[in-house]
């Protein structure tokens, strides 16, 4: 018998792969639309993509990736929208656009995957294993979108385009930050992220997950009888 590409364990339902699938083929178009191509760039939305191909391949590899990559700054996005629901003020000011009734309902809503996405990735990786080399994984992955949204996001303060893009144009949005060299800053991202963000939180799930059994990771040319 020919050996076949080992793609799937069976840990991830077909009907959650076909949903997600649904999801991104509607979510695509729409933000393409509405925000423009270089929106993918947010860290938010390369997950998107990321957690699209980790569910069909059952992978904890690039589950993890993005586990760590998102989980903490979408928890904080988590707890300033509801605190703004209920009480009617920002606490961290991450949200504000989904309250912005000139912005499409449809567009605002579409957007609620920064509540749910968290909790997905956690869910795979209790199922699937949390696999240690993440960290390290997701830091270079975010070299590369960080350099990259510094060399196509024309104006990070224009809040009707893709906007302030993983913080490049500096920690506040609506204006520029002017005490270092752009570039020099983009330097200073690559280590607050690995740093502050993706350390933590990997130390975290670390602790709290049982670890990934790489045997059974399906990886590009991973064969099995």
């Amino acid at each position: 018998m020919p050996p076949a590409l080992h793609l799937s364990r069976g840990k991830i339902p077909l009907w959650l792969k076909v949903l997600y699938t649904a999801y991104m083929a509607v979510l695509v178009p729409i933000y393409w639309q509405g925000y423009g191509p270089v929106n993918f760039l947010w860290f938010c939305d390369v997950a998107l993509f990321v957690t699209l191909i980790a569910l069909w391949l059952e992978s904890t590899f690039l589950a993890s990736m993005q586990a760590v990559a998102i989980t903490l700054p979408q928890l904080l996005w988590v707890v300033d929208f509801i605190v703004r629901a209920i009480v009617g003020v920002h606490i961290i000011d991450l949200t504000e656009y989904m309250f912005d009734r000139e912005r499409p309902l449809y567009l605002r809503a579409l957007s609620t995957f920064h509540g749910w996405l968290p909790f997905l990735l956690l869910w795979m990786l209790w199922r699937l294993g949390y696999d240690r080399r993440a960290w390290i994984a997701q830091t270079f992955l975010a070299w590369a979108v960080l350099w990259s949204a510094y060399f196509f996001v024309q104006d990070p303060t224009n809040s009707s385009g893709p906007g302030n893009v993983n913080k490049i144009g500096g920690p506040v949005d609506d204006h520029l930050q002017t005490w270092m060299d752009p570039r020099l800053w983009v330097v200073v991202l690559m280590v607050i992220y690995p740093v502050c963000v993706y350390l933590p939180t990997h130390l975290l799930l670390s602790a709290l997950l049982k670890p990934a059994d790489r045997r059974t990771e399906p990886t590009h040319g991973t064969l099995v009888k």
